[in-house]
């Protein structure tokens, strides 16, 4: 991989590079009515990715991989291809959810692929829009590229099965970053069962986010995730959380924070859940 910048860019900042030749911009916002609020309003010059259809290979049972399993890298690059994005890009994605849906997950794949001149958006929509960005609206074209030559993901997954000997194993941190009720198993609004893989520590992702919804600064992360991975050793550390989409969001923060990326579990709860895995809440841990 080349150098590294910085995984977030302060909405001002991309205001003043908008007319920057090399600039692609990615529009990540999800929902039943994403891409008819894209064609709508966006930001001008941004590209649509649908999560479910372009930033996933969903199978026909969660079982198999979770509800958002990763496609195939080859895929995956011929999307960015057909994007305009060559590795000279500089490549800055957005969502409405302060970079918790998509724009966390397309940074960490795009970054995957080989391509670490990627970052989100810190506030995303919300954050550009007052910034004074121009929106514009209709669908906006690209000039396809030739897509990567990649042929695995280069930065640390996990499978379940990889996970059910973590669970075991002292060395290992499990990070889940759903939110405390699922987690405690108090109520599920979308996976089968409630509850968490045993041994796993709960860190909503909304606690990356300060009162604005702007994430936290590097430092107050590195403290907040030294603390629990054994003074910031990465190697042994599992990020989750339902359906392998937000936890990018914990990753990007401790990528943020300085830290080195760790293993994401992409299946996550969804598929844990559905394989008659072991199973602990706040009432049966």
């Amino acid at each position: 991989m080349s150098e590294v910048i910085f995984p977030l860019i302060e909405a001002k900042e991309l205001n003043n590079i908008h007319a920057t030749k090399n600039l692609i911009l990615i529009d990540a916002r999800t929902g039943v009515d994403a891409s008819s609020k894209y064609l709508q309003e966006h930001l001008t010059g941004a590209f649509f990715v649908d999560l479910d259809r372009q930033l996933a290979d969903i199978k026909n049972n969660a079982a198999d991989g979770g509800r958002h399993p990763l496609p195939d890298p080859q895929k995956f690059a011929q999307l960015i291809g057909d994007l305009g994005i060559d590795p000279d890009s500089h490549v800055v994605v957005y969502d409405d959810k302060n970079g918790a849906n998509a724009a966390a997950r397309f940074w960490w794949m795009l970054y995957s692929i080989g391509h670490p001149n990627v970052q989100v958006l810190n506030g995303g929509y919300a954050a550009a829009i007052k910034a004074g960005f121009s929106t514009s609206s209709g669908e906006e074209k690209a000039v396809k590229k030739n897509s990567y030559k990649t042929t695995e993901w280069l930065l640390p997954t996990v499978t379940i099965d990889e996970v059910a000997k973590a669970a075991i194993d002292n060395l290992f941190t499990i990070i889940d970053v759903r939110e405390k009720v699922r987690y405690d198993g108090e109520h599920e609004p979308i996976d089968l069962i409630a509850g968490h893989i045993p041994g796993a520590i709960n860190m909503p992702f909304t606690n990356n986010l300060d009162e604005n919804g702007l994430f936290l600064s590097p430092l107050k992360l590195r403290d907040k995730y030294m603390s629990v991975t054994q003074g910031g050793n990465m190697e042994n550390v599992i990020v989750h959380c339902g359906s392998g989409v937000t936890a990018c969001h914990t990753i990007l923060a401790m990528s943020s924070a300085g830290l080195t990326i760790p293993s994401l579990y992409t299946g996550s709860w969804s598929e844990w859940s559905r394989n008659n895995k072991p199973i602990a809440t706040a009432f049966n841990k």
